[in-house]
């Protein structure tokens, strides 16, 4: 998979030895259908993502964007279709001791009591994948690649938002991942810093050789650094490209939606059902 701009302790002790090398895994959705109860939230939906491509999943809210998520980290399971992460099933428990797989939530859901550096400690000494000083040279690795190294001693309330979000990146980073899972990373940030968690969630190739699906509002985001765009309406997706595809793009809808005009005289909100 080409990359877009610019991409993305060993002891005699088993518990201190550091796991193999991530190989990044491919995603696959086959005719995804998902209700709940009568309301169908998604409709066959298919696609794939590659290994090591960054694929941005877009569409307006109540897509069923975080719904599709769900069902690659298993916490969802379809009314219909298949959901495949490195030809497992997703849903299944034995996927999950394969696969590293890593979500990095909305609002970050750092343990508000836990420092930054035990934040990004709490899975590996859970999972005892190395001793204390492995463990360290993890953390603080990840810490160092998203320049939060200052920040290791530091309480989650006494973060900014942007720095709240690159502690929840560093936090999966440390779980040296094949999948790497974003949902709405800029959401609530400003334009430099939203640039910024786009440049990160982009160059950690370089590091991890990780695969990124990243569920997104981010215009910006979606064009400048995916290798493939797709766009959920209504829980049907109406298109899969790469964002000069998209840009180029005659639908209507993708048109509307990437470069959606302000009309004072019609406004939007005048046609809405009431």
């Amino acid at each position: 998979m080409p990359t877009p701009e610019a991409h993305p302790a060993s002891s005699s002790d088993p518990a201190a030895a550091a796991p193999a090398a991530a190989q990044a895994v491919g995603v696959s959705i086959e005719n995804l259908s998902k209700q709940f109860g009568t309301f169908e939230v998604l409709k066959n939906v298919t696609f794939a993502v590659e290994p090591e491509e960054i694929f941005v999943l877009m569409g307006p809210s109540g897509s069923g964007k975080s719904v599709l998520l769900k069902h690659i980290v298993g916490l969802e399971l379809p009314t219909s279709g298949c959901v495949t992460v490195d030809g497992r099933d997703a849903a299944a428990e034995d996927t999950r001791e394969h696969v590293r797989m890593a979500l990095v939530f909305q609002s970050g859901a750092l343990f508000n009591s836990l420092s930054v550096f035990d934040n990004l400690a709490l899975y590996p000494r859970e999972h005892r994948v190395a001793n204390a000083a492995g463990i360290r040279e993890k953390v603080m690795r990840a810490l160092q690649i998203l320049s939060l190294e200052n920040a290791a001693q530091k309480f989650p309330s006494e973060l900014s938002g942007g720095m709240k979000k690159r502690v929840a990146i560093a936090r999966a980073l440390v779980m040296e991942p094949q999948l790497m899972l974003y949902d709405e990373p800029t959401s609530e940030l400003d334009p430099v810093m939203s640039a910024t968690i786009s440049e990160i969630i982009a160059t950690l190739k370089d590091e991890y050789h990780v695969t990124s699906l990243v569920v997104s509002h981010d215009r910006e985001l979606a064009l400048n650094i995916a290798h493939r765009v797709g766009i959920l309406m209504g829980g049907s997706l109406v298109v899969v490209g790469t964002p000069s595809e998209l840009k180029a793009s005659k639908d209507p809808r993708v048109a509307e939606f990437l470069n959606p005009k302000i009309d004072l005289k019609n406004p939007r909100f005048k046609k809405l059902e009431t």
